[in-house]
Formats: structure tokens, sequence, C-alpha cells
């Protein structure tokens, strides 16, 4: 171990102990906890580090993971998605030590977390432009607003809104076959409180997956299709894909880098999270030395798979609140719509 991974596991070792936050473990629960999510294989010495989560986050944590090991034999990064309340399933009941989420906690979530005795660190990683796709061969639809969508996605569509021409009376009587993120997804959260007004209030007759690349093989099979994820998976599959610019009231916006920034993509922009629990690792110093990495890597990382890096400021805040165990969040357990970068690094500094 490093000089620096020395000094991190130290420091925590003594913040697991004094440092107050959502609850904290009993011995109890600290001891199931740490067998359930870090095994060390005695012959090899080889800590498992367990992460699980959003899809969405899956991308950047997957390839962040890889480098980390071609350099770290003596650690094993573990990267699976069920989504992000799926996720936060397994993590508030001390089965993984890092989440992967599209949101931030829930107040249901934090509950689950302070019954468990499991500690969290909250750091964003990056910004998303949730997208809205269409198959190439749809020549009709040039643009949607979020009326339509909303009259697309909300409930009461169910079995009503089947036909393209029921959303805008000029595109063709054709059917309107959907397919999004399933339930446990963190992106189907954001994104039916930014439409239909209510986090999970949707339609139920759609294709639905935490896989996102179940929903690009959809998509890229039906010429009537449309369907919603993040980003990096239309930069990923773009030359197959459409992506529409979404009109919120003030034009058509397309999703970028540059409308994320400059605050143009809304409501449909939305950070991205890791939450770390470092205190339920029985060799914490993998955890440590992972997630450090994690941190710095992080802006190269989410712009090489399509997403928006932050402010270099909030990197440097990610560290410094993981090396001083800040634990929690600044969220109060909901999504803020039209949450800008700026905004969530001022949320950060006042944390």
């Amino acid at each position: 171990m490093n000089a620096v991974a020395t000094k991190l596991a130290l420091a925590f070792g003594i913040l697991a102990v004094s440092t107050s936050c959502t609850a904290t473990p009993n011995s109890s629960t600290q001891t199931q906890q740490s067998s359930a999510v870090t095994e060390v294989t005695n012959s090899e010495q080889v800590a498992k580090v367990i992460v699980d989560g959003s899809s969405t986050v899956y991308p950047i944590t997957q390839a962040i993971a890889k480098e980390f090991q071609a350099n770290s034999k003596n650690v094993q990064i573990k990267v699976s998605f069920s989504g992000t309340g799926g996720g936060f399933e397994k993590f508030c009941t001390g089965k993984t030590d890092i989440n992967n989420a599209s949101r931030p906690i829930s107040k249901s979530e934090m509950e689950l977390c302070n019954q468990n005795g499991v500690r969290y660190i909250e750091l964003p990683i990056a910004f998303d432009a949730l997208t809205i796709i269409v198959n190439p061969q749809n020549d009709w639809a040039k643009d949607i607003t979020i009326d339509e969508l909303k009259k697309i996605w909300e409930p009461g569509a169910e079995g009503k809104i089947t036909r393209w021409n029921q959303v805008r009376a000029t595109w063709p009587d054709r059917p309107l076959n959907l397919h999004g993120p399933g339930k446990d997804s963190g992106t189907f959260d954001y994104f039916t409180e930014a439409v239909t007004g209510k986090a999970k209030a949707s339609r139920n007759d759609y294709t639905a997956s935490e896989d996102d690349e179940v929903l690009v093989d959809g998509i890229i099979k039906d010429p009537n299709a449309l369907g919603y994820f993040g980003y990096a998976y239309y930069e990923e599959h773009k030359n197959k894909l459409k992506v529409l610019p979404v009109d919120s009231g003030k034009g058509a916006i397309l999703p970028s880098r540059e409308t994320v920034e400059k605050s143009k993509y809304q409501p449909l922009s939305r950070p991205l999270f890791i939450y770390v629990n470092p205190w339920s690792s029985q060799h914490k110093s993998a955890v440590y030395q992972f997630v450090d990495f994690y941190v710095k890597q992080a802006p190269k990382t989410a712009a090489a798979v399509g997403y928006v890096p932050l402010p270099n400021e909030t990197y440097h805040i990610n560290y410094v609140h993981l090396n001083q165990g800040k634990a929690g969040t600044v969220f109060g357990g909901k999504a803020q719509l039209d949450l800008t970068i700026s905004e969530l690094l001022r949320k950060q500094k006042q944390f």
C-alpha cells in the first residue's frame, strides 16, 4: 500500500469511530457487513470491492475499474448493475461497497441505510443528458416537446396513446412502440418526475429494462420505436440511432456537452453519483485506494464515454470529502430538477 492509501486508511479508521452521520453501525452489524462485502482469498490475498447500481453510471465505473485493475493485482473490482434503486437495496443492507446512482439517494433509502447502520459518502462524478431516441428510419419526428413526452408517458396514456399521430397530428398513423428503463432505475425516477410531474408515475405498457443495451437493441430493430436513456449509450451507438431535440418552451435543444454545461438542455440534465461506504469493509484500504483513483480518473473517463465532466473544483471537493469521511447527502432525499453544474458545485461547497 502506498503512503497515500495508508494515510487514508488510518484517517478513515479513526473517522469510522468518531464521525457522526446518518447512523453508527453496531458491532454485530459491522461484523455482518465485513463478511458480506469484502472478501479476501487467504492464498492469494486478493481483496474484492463490490459495486452495483445504475446502468447509466456503469460505463464510467467499469472503465475506471479496468484501468485500476491493470495496476492493482491485489484488488478485484466487481461491477454489476441492477438499477439505482436495486443497487441501493443492496448497498443499504451492507451487501456492496459502492453504489452507482443516476439520482440522489431517496428518503426511504436513507431510512434503510440508517436501519442497517450503513453510512455513505456522496460523490458527484459527472453530468448526463437524458436522451430521447428513435430509429433512424423515423423521418417524421424532427423534435419533441416536454408536453408531448408527458402525453406519451403519463399513467393515463396506458392503452390509449398508442400511435404516433395521437401525439402530434402531423405525424403518421403508425404504431408507437415505447422502450424505457425499469422501475428500479434512477433514470426512470428522474425522467418521470421531470416529465410527468411525479417520480415513478408512468404508463406500464412499454418494453422495460435496467440494461440500457437492451433498450438500444430494441430501438435499432423497430422503425416505430421511441425510448429514453443516458447520453453515453446514444454516443456508443449513434450511427444506429436518431436523437430528438427536446423543446421545454425555449426552442428544441439537442443534448450535448455544450448544452448541458450552459444549462440549456433542461429539465433532462442531471448529475450522476457514486455512494461509498468505506466503513463496511473489513479491508477498507482496497475501497479507499479504488475511490481515490476513481475521483482522479473521473473527468477524463466521463468525457470518454459520453458524459459531461464536472469542474475540477468539484473533484477536489470530492477528494476532501473522501479524505475527511464527509458522510451524508446534500439533497435531502429527493432529486432537484433543473439543477445546473454550478448549483451542484455550490451545494458541495456548502456540504
